[in-house]
């Protein structure tokens, strides 16, 4: 491709093709204007931008060097994957990024040929590379595997297991750590502080690792000074030891921004490499823009922001967070009890357990990315007798759930799950939906599962958990605002397993379950507008059950009908089983349970995802419309 400097490149690269005729200096440039435009859309859009800025030139040279989509880029986690959807053929649509009908923030497997696989959780490219591998070497598609993992993603055990799989199969497979010393909160545990002693002596990074093996696929100029290095660190620690140990040639560390080194490397491992190899990348999250790379957290997530001087647009709170809530309650009550301790996995600042940290950094613990370990690591504290906390987002509690049954549930174990971003949680789609958490652990036994109504609710929760012993206890609550009512001081425990009455009607009772109640008393105001005066409680409880409270109001009523922000099988389901038990069913009583519908509802705003999931004000009032039928006077009036 001719070199035109004035016309920038990157509106001549519709698709990875049409990188292959442009020169090294042409993929330089490439990349800083793939950079600029990054920030310009996350700056439109929000999103995920420090991760991307960090491979620009990663994933410049993966599309120039290896040939897409035949050879398969895996992304691991994929927040990163924004420069690779401008280059695959989506520039045109990429300021749709994380909204309705637009551009997932995550790789998509139904979005384009350019995205192998889907990911939104950590951890998993190695094990996906390594199907693609043997997929291949099977009959299935033709083509490189290569996986882009992140350091912060070597905290969880499923990337070892897949490196020792692969290591043990010995299959060709290309594996990228993308080393940025920053995961979204700082990197914990011996692995970082592994990674971080490979590149600590400076110059002599790359010679090191060189000396123990790799020195064959390196390109002939690094060669000699390998043969060198391999002499002067014979009886040092050498960086790929333990990259080797596992089966797997490595490379590095190289600079994850030099271009010539990263061609290089690159070219030199598609034409020689023959089992599994790791090329080891020092990369800078938020690279190439200041107001990204000064932030604690390298500018992992932003709102909208200004380009020139990174300032966000905030909009305006009217109430405190529900997160904010549930930190605040908890640090009050760690300060009374020096018993309770909390535990996250890798997400303090999302879980508002930074500020837990703050106060109490020797009762507090961020595990890494690793869900499975937090949880049995909480039950080992719960029978040492502590009181922990564990708290992760919804979505993420689910890669712990044979910890949750095995050691949690089985041995009785006090573990209290404050489950953060419950229901449809907005621009980050289907992947961090928390749709699923009232389904798989209300049928556990001996399992308390509750769903704050409000910000009010949410205290009374977390006081209830922390004063009970008897068995494993859960709460959730949603992302974003409360709804501005006043925070009780001094709130004392719920009852178990006992809900509460809103407000007294007829004809039909509504049930629900966390925070669509505001949708159900909105509902119910335009109902009464029409002669119907619905009944209103909120059930607080989906286990164990307000046994009397439920069977009265299906006594009192023509129906009833139960809501939540959960799928089929949850709090609803459990409502049935009781009627059914109970025979409630055979007086006549109409039952009808509003739920997440049976899909992966795409990213939208909450409000828009509710209205897709038919959970709104409005649907609530056509439901009780739909059951009684206008004008119907009630039985039991």
């Amino acid at each position: 491709m001719t070199d035109r400097p004035n016309t920038p490149i990157l509106d001549r690269v519709h698709v990875p093709a049409d990188m292959k005729g442009l020169s090294d200096a042409q993929l330089r440039r490439l990349a800083d204007e793939l950079r600029a435009e990054t920030i310009a859309t996350v700056a439109a859009t929000g999103g995920h931008l420090g991760a991307g800025l960090g491979v620009v030139e990663i994933t410049v040279a993966l599309h120039a060097v290896f040939d897409t989509p035949r050879d398969k880029i895996i992304w691991d986690v994929s927040h990163q994957c924004y420069p690779h959807k401008i280059l695959t053929g989506r520039r045109d649509r990429i300021r749709t990024l994380r909204m309705k009908d637009g551009l997932s923030g995550f790789t998509k497997r139904s979005e384009s040929p350019f995205d192998p696989f889907g990911a939104a959780h950590s951890s998993t490219s190695i094990s996906a590379a390594l199907g693609f591998a043997a997929a291949r070497d099977l009959g299935g598609d033709p083509g490189d595997a290569i996986a882009v993992i992140g350091d912060g993603a070597l905290s969880a055990g499923m990337a070892y297991e897949a490196m020792n799989n692969a290591g043990h199969l010995g299959k060709r497979l290309i594996v990228i750590l993308n080393d940025n010393e920053m995961s979204i909160a700082p990197p914990v545990g011996a692995m970082s502080s592994y990674l971080s002693r490979l590149y600590a002596e400076g110059p002599f990074q790359d010679l090191k690792a060189a000396a123990k093996g790799a020195v064959s696929f390196l390109p002939p100029p690094f060669r000699e000074g390998a043969k060198r290095a391999k002499d002067m660190f014979k009886h040092m620690t050498v960086g790929g030891t333990l990259f080797e140990e596992l089966g797997f040639s490595y490379v590095g560390p190289i600079d994850g921004h030099d271009m010539e080194q990263l061609l290089s490397v690159l070219r030199t491992v598609k034409d020689r490499a023959t089992g599994p190899i790791l090329i080891h990348a020092i990369t800078k999250k938020g690279k190439g823009f200041a107001p990204a790379e000064g932030a604690a957290d390298r500018g992992h997530a932003r709102g909208k922001f200004d380009v020139i001087t990174g300032e966000q647009q905030k909009a305006k709170s009217n109430a405190p967070s529900y997160t904010s809530v549930f930190a605040d309650t908890l640090i009050d009550l760690a300060s009374k009890d020096d018993k309770i301790v909390a535990v996250t996995a890798a997400m303090p600042d999302g879980t508002g357990l930074d500020k837990f940290m703050a106060r109490y950094a020797s009762r507090c613990f961020d595990v890494g990315i690793a869900e499975q370990h937090a949880v049995t690591f909480c039950a080992g504290l719960a029978a040492g007798g502590m009181k922990p906390f564990c708290a992760l987002y919804s979505t993420f509690l689910q890669r712990g759930y044979d910890q949750v049954v095995h050691d949690v549930a089985i041995q009785r174990l006090p573990v209290r799950f404050a489950i953060d971003r419950a229901g449809l949680v907005g621009a980050d789609g289907a992947t961090h939906a928390g749709s699923f958490d009232v389904a798989f652990l209300a049928n556990l036994p001996g399992m308390v599962v509750m769903a704050a109504a409000d910000e009010a609710e949410l205290v009374r929760m977390v006081v209830t958990a922390a004063a009970h012993d008897d068995g494993p206890i859960a709460f959730r609550f949603p992302r974003g605002e409360g709804v501005g009512v006043e925070i009780p001081v001094d709130a004392k425990p719920l009852e178990i397993g006992k809900g509460r009455m809103i407000r007294e009607g007829k004809q039909v009772a509504i049930l629900s379950f966390g925070t669509r109640l505001q949708e159900v008393e909105q509902a119910c105001e335009a109902l009464g507008a029409k002669g119907i005066t619905p009944t209103i409680a909120d059930a607080r409880f989906a286990k164990p059950l307000d046994r009397d409270m439920i069977l009265k109001l299906a006594a009192d009523h023509d129906a009833l009908i139960t809501i939540e922000e959960g799928a089929v099988g949850g709090f609803g389901s459990h409502v049935a089983q009781l009627l059914a038990d109970e025979a409630v069913f055979d007086t006549g009583l109409k039952f009808r349970s509003m739920v997440l519908p049976d899909t992966f509802i795409d990213q939208s705003s909450p409000a828009d995802m509710y209205a897709m999931a038919g959970l709104n004000a409005s649907d609530i009032e056509a439901k009780v419309l739909e059951v009684l039928g206008v004008g119907v006077i009630g039985k039991r009036a």
